[in-house]
């Protein structure tokens, strides 16, 4: 199968729900302040599109890790010079950089969302974080958002999404 060519249906736990792009008029939103390489925690048919086009016509650089090999067969559709596509076989081996401008968080295995958000709490500008209405700890843990002197919550519907930065007000969200 040409790799360009992979359809939709092949990934496997595809949903098309709307439930699975409320994240991205704050993605766009956050993209548009932060400057800088985005790094992506986890890939998806939703996100992984859109950042890489806006990134290509913001010349960004653009990291995505995932960890599915289907999902990474279907992202690695995006691999160019300024997107890299990594697979993860263990989360705690990704390259962290120096700095990013924007990390999105919405990766598996689920506990390790708030593991994630810890380790670029000092390197990121702004951490995106979705489904954060969730009240398990693998999804939200207020001692690690305590971590944080900004943060901003879309509450518009479900599943909600969280923006955290150490060096950025957030109040014009």
């Amino acid at each position: 199968m040409d790799i360009n060519q992979i359809p939709i249906r092949s990934l496997k736990n595809a949903n098309l729900s709307k439930n699975y792009t409320t994240h991205i008029s704050t993605l766009v939103k956050v993209l548009q302040m932060s400057e800088g390489t985005v790094i992506e925690c986890g890939g998806g048919i939703f996100s992984t599109p859109l950042l890489h086009w806006l990134c290509k016509a913001m010349d960004r650089n653009l990291i995505t890790y995932e960890q599915d090999p289907t999902y990474y067969a279907f992202e690695r559709t995006f691999q160019s010079r300024q997107h890299s596509i990594r697979f993860v076989e263990n989360w705690d081996d990704i390259k962290i950089p120096e700095h990013c401008g924007m990390v999105f968080i919405d990766h598996h295995p689920s506990e390790r969302r708030m593991i994630e958000l810890e380790r670029f709490k000092d390197i990121a500008d702004y951490i995106v974080v979705h489904d954060t209405e969730r009240e398990s700890r693998e999804y939200n843990r207020e001692e690690v958002f305590a971590m944080f002197k900004y943060r901003y919550d879309w509450k518009k519907c479900k599943p909600w999404t969280s923006v955290v930065s150490n060096f950025h007000d957030l109040s014009n969200l």
